[in-house]
């Protein structure tokens, strides 16, 4: 077993194209695909992981197992997670804590989804909203009725802060068009095409500053990694060359729902606190950080993060985007995957996804879309109801 203390090493990671729920393989297919590449990656076999953490939001309660099966019926625990949009981090969390605490030398965090088609209603419509029991809030949202609960979220939070800051529309449809050239490089993204402002303003009005193309798309998917000790990648001669050097995971306080503020609603303090840790953990300025993936399910969020991660002072997220500091050339590249809005949101695989890219970002193996001689890498992800999960990786000498 590894000593207490040490660095999880991220030896593999793999996933498979995300899809369309139309064109999607079933999550038997997605899962194992996503760990055999995975375990190619790191050089391992099956039967060297001695635990398994497999998040996803829609399926049966052994999902995990069907899904593993598929590649090895060893007989190791696997844990299945359910975090709302945050499970495939939370899987990574739960295998990083499992190396650290010396419970297990090799770990496997495994993510996937096979949501339905229905445009933006499979993301929570057929389900109640994760407040719905509450009686500390009371929501004064505007626009239309019939908007899914997640637009209504995002799309409020998006109008308070425009509200705030005068914050102008072309300023939210600026991220979908950033994604969507981002994407252009990612052949594990849904939509590569270009788009411009006055498309993503001009597509159907969903909620507030939302519009059609502000929003993610229902999607299928698998991702996973291999977590190693340090220990374990010397014995097996493994490189493991990227390290996660701070993680935290946090929940809502009583900030979310007292007052109610639509932007705390979304995870903005579960963010900015576990930003906060991390940094402080690492003994990191978030300006040194050069890539970043976050959780833009909606272009609201994005611009909302840029902030909670302390990417950018509070308020300035449209002199940010305006000038170009979110992209390449810029200050710090958010979300060179083309993110949740251009690669695809299958709940339970996004965390993983956003790590694989991040680790081939530090190898320098993304191709056109390699963030040039980028040492850390910083990765968020939220899931309502709540949880937010911040990850910091390094490239280890």
């Amino acid at each position: 077993m590894s000593a207490l203390g040490g660095k999880a090493r991220v030896a593999g990671v793999g996933m498979v194209p995300f899809r369309t729920p139309r064109t999607a393989d079933p999550y038997d297919v997605m899962a194992p695909a996503a760990v055999r590449a995975a375990l190619a990656d790191a050089g391992l076999e099956y039967g060297q992981v001695q635990q398994a953490y497999v998040g996803y939001v829609y399926g049966d309660s052994t999902s995990g197992q069907a899904a593993l099966y598929e590649v090895g019926q060893s007989g190791i625990p696997v844990v299945n997670v359910n975090n709302n949009c945050a499970t495939g981090s939370t899987a990574l969390f739960l295998a990083r804590q499992a190396i650290e605490g010396g419970q297990a030398d090799c770990v496997l965090a495994l993510g996937f989804e096979q949501m339905q088609r229905g445009a933006l209603s499979t993301l929570w419509d057929d389900r109640p909203s994760p407040f719905a029991r509450s009686d500390r809030i009371v929501l004064d949202l505007q626009g239309p009725s019939d908007a899914p609960f997640a637009a209504q979220y995002f799309g409020g939070a998006g109008a308070t802060y425009a509200a705030a800051y005068g914050t102008p529309p072309e300023t939210f449809a600026a991220v979908s068009v950033k994604a969507r050239a981002h994407a252009a490089n990612n052949p594990y993204a849904v939509f590569r095409d270009p788009v411009t402002v006055e498309q993503v303003l001009a597509s159907p009005q969903v909620y507030g500053p939302l519009t059609r193309l502000q929003c993610c798309p229902p999607t299928c998917g698998a991702a996973a990694a291999v977590l190693v000790s340090e220990q374990f990648a010397r014995r097996h001669g493994l490189p493991a060359g990227v390290a996660i050097r701070a993680q935290a995971m946090t929940t809502d306080t009583a900030t979310s729902f007292e007052p109610p503020d639509l932007r705390r609603l979304v995870g903005y303090d579960m963010t900015r606190a576990a930003a906060q840790q991390v940094y402080e953990d690492a003994g990191v300025d978030p300006l040194d950080v050069p890539v970043v993936e976050l959780h833009d399910c909606f272009t609201t969020n994005e611009v909302l993060s840029y902030e909670a991660l302390g990417l950018t002072s509070e308020g300035s997220a449209e002199k940010f985007v305006a000038e170009g500091d979110n992209t390449y050339g810029g200050r710090v590249v958010t979300n060179p995957s083309g993110g949740l809005l251009s690669k695809g949101h299958p709940l339970g695989a996004t965390g993983l996804a956003q790590c694989a890219e991040l680790v081939w970002q530090l190898r320098g193996t993304a191709g056109a879309r390699t963030v040039p001689d980028a040492r850390l890498a910083l990765q968020h992800n939220i899931g309502l109801g709540g949880a937010a999960v911040v990850t910091l990786y390094e490239k280890a000498g």
